[in-house]
């Protein structure tokens, strides 16, 4: 039997690891132009983080670790925090130990730069998913299980079909009472984009503002963000499109904390629904939010159904 060889990444391993990534998480797929933005053209991409097993000169495994070497806008860089985004073994090379040497090569990566602690998968800007979806994957979650990790929290993704919606019509009265009280509801315009992304990234979370500023740099248009103002003062948006250029994928959206409870995070929820079914899209969908959460029940009440859940996980190093 060829023995097990371990290293890092090198140029002209991507076409192996995008093969193998799609044998092993089968629910997960990725396209060689997707692992190029998420992971090779991430800031905080390091070679050494990317563990891999050949077997002769088969790839058998791999484990993607990282820490930040850029900060994140309105944060540091996070000095005690690594993370892992993705592991895989090839199914007939499970069990015999190549996946917890790539994540003891991955731990020590990251402990000999400084980290204390690291996670599955709740890395920003760049998760494919939020943490091991264990209906999917059950083994995965066992292995990170055995290897220390415990779970911290489970978030949920949601999806909303499109196919038969129609604007509610107590929804458009309500709407038409906020206008009575001097809310102003419209499509985003090149005024509104510094206090959008303000909004979303102070009140929020900095990845939110980072995702809208990019997602215009990549030609996001402008009708994909919906906002809502008072007295002159941004005080919510709603959007789709900005994560990736997916446009069925929903988010990120926030209404300013001191206007909740008037129904304004309903009625953008609904402008921007309205308007992706007005283009041909027949679905919305998001990956991360708290089923028990103000957002999460908002949704649920609103018709979207959780279709995956995943579990964010924490190990000390």
């Amino acid at each position: 039997m060829t023995s097990i060889v371990y290293r890092y990444y090198e140029s002209g391993d991507e076409a192996a690891i995008v093969k193998l990534w799609n044998e092993c998480l089968r629910h997960d797929p990725v396209t060689p132009l997707r692992f190029r933005n998420m992971v090779l053209l991430d800031g905080n991409f390091d070679p050494e983080g990317l563990r891999l097993a050949f077997e002769g000169k088969q790839l058998v495994g791999a484990v993607y670790s990282l820490r930040r070497l850029l900060p994140m806008i309105g944060t540091e860089l996070e000095p005690d925090n690594g993370w892992i985004t993705f592991f895989f073994v090839a199914p007939e090379m499970r069990r015999q130990g190549v996946g917890t040497r790539l994540m003891q090569d991955a731990f020590e990566f990251l402990a000999a730069r400084g980290c204390k602690q690291v996670f599955f998968s709740s890395y920003a800007p760049n998760y494919f998913v939020p943490g091991v979806d264990e209906e999917s994957y059950p083994e995965g979650y066992a292995f990170l299980t055995a290897q220390g990790f415990a779970r911290l929290y489970s978030p949920v993704a949601m999806d909303y079909s499109l196919v038969r919606y129609a604007y509610p019509q107590e929804v458009k009265a309500l709407k038409r009472e906020r206008e009575r009280e001097g809310y102003e509801f419209g499509l985003a315009q090149d005024r509104d984009l510094i206090e959008v992304i303000k909004l979303a990234a102070d009140v929020f979370n900095p990845d939110w503002g980072r995702a809208i500023r990019e997602g215009l740099l990549r030609g996001l248009p402008m009708t994909a963000i919906h906002v809502v103002r008072h007295e002159g003062k941004l005080v919510g948006f709603c959007m789709h499109g900005g994560y990736e250029g997916v446009r069925e994928r929903f988010g990120p959206f926030g209404v300013d904390p001191s206007q909740q409870g008037k129904g304004l995070g309903k009625i953008l929820l609904h402008d921007c629904l309205a308007n992706m079914r007005a283009q041909g899209l027949h679905g919305a969908w998001f990956l991360w939010t708290g089923e028990a959460t103000a957002a999460g029940q908002l949704y649920m009440k609103l018709g979207f159904k959780i279709t995956r859940r995943f579990h964010v996980c924490k190990k000390i190093l």
